[in-house]
């Protein structure tokens, strides 16, 4: 089974984040692999270990983006495939999903896309349908399990108030939840073998995908401003003199907490 693992890489959460001039996300500054994209790399490789294949993770950026590639070679994926090009800053989810569906038809057709759940940065999760609706494939969203049998894939998605059993013909793309697995961390073996596998670099001119419908000027959204979060203001002591209970309960109402 060959499978193709989209990641993302998403600026570090503990580092000093901030905005270009035109409004979009810096992502040249420190950065990592999306957490909830490490469940779709391990399920790929779970899934190519109980079988046999080849898992191939993709994913598109600046060069700081190799840096998520790296970590999936070294959790196991076999080779990587980074779309970096300086015209898709900016891109939108559909500008995304063109990017990725164009790569992934370049790749060969695999028998499964896997995605996470959502990016960290952006926590949308609207690309794995417009992956699959780009790539003509039928699509399995949410999945808190999976299993692959038959030309199928069967799956679990877990709502509020009831469970439902999906199942979809190969190929599909396919995403999962953070409940599907617990991620493997890398093993000393597995980071000296990263350093051997091999990860191809893509433009857009390789894809053959038009520079006008990606990036800023090809994007569906906009954003017109942003400001930074306001500093926390100190909090209000309340000092009990008998009457504590009633002042705490007059702030939360104020606030409508209660």
């Amino acid at each position: 089974m060959n499978i193709v693992v989209c990641v993302k890489y998403v600026p570090d959460t503990q580092a000093d984040r901030h905005f270009e001039d035109d409004n979009t996300t810096d992502r040249t500054g420190d950065g990592l692999l999306s957490e909830l994209d490490e469940y779709a790399i391990e399920e790929a490789l779970k899934l190519v270990e109980a079988d046999s294949g080849e898992v191939t993770v993709l994913t598109i950026g600046p060069a700081g983006a190799a840096d998520a590639l790296k970590k999936a070679l070294q959790m196991g994926a076999d080779k990587g495939i980074h779309i970096n090009d300086e015209a898709i800053a900016g891109s939108d989810a559909v500008g995304t999903s063109l990017v990725l569906a164009e790569a992934i038809k370049k790749a060969g057709t695999p028998d499964l896309v896997l995605t996470g759940m959502a990016s960290t940065d952006g926590t949308m999760g609207v690309l794995p349908a417009m992956l699959a609706e780009r790539l003509g494939l039928p699509q399995v969203t949410m999945s808190a399990t999976l299993a692959v049998a038959d030309g199928a894939v069967r799956a679990r998605r877990d709502g509020d108030a009831a469970s439902e059993q999906i199942v979809a013909a190969l190929p599909a793309v396919v995403s999962v939840t953070d409940q599907i697995n617990e991620p493997r961390y890398p093993s000393f073996k597995g980071i000296m073998a990263a350093k051997k596998k091999p990860v191809e670099t893509w433009s857009l001119g390789d894809l053959g995908v038009d520079a006008g419908s990606v990036g800023l000027g090809g994007a569906y959204t906009e954003v017109l401003s942003v400001s930074k979060r306001p500093p926390r203001e100190q909090g209000e002591i309340v000092t009990d003199e008998g009457d504590g209970g009633t002042k705490l309960a007059a702030f939360l109402a104020a606030r409508k907490f209660i």
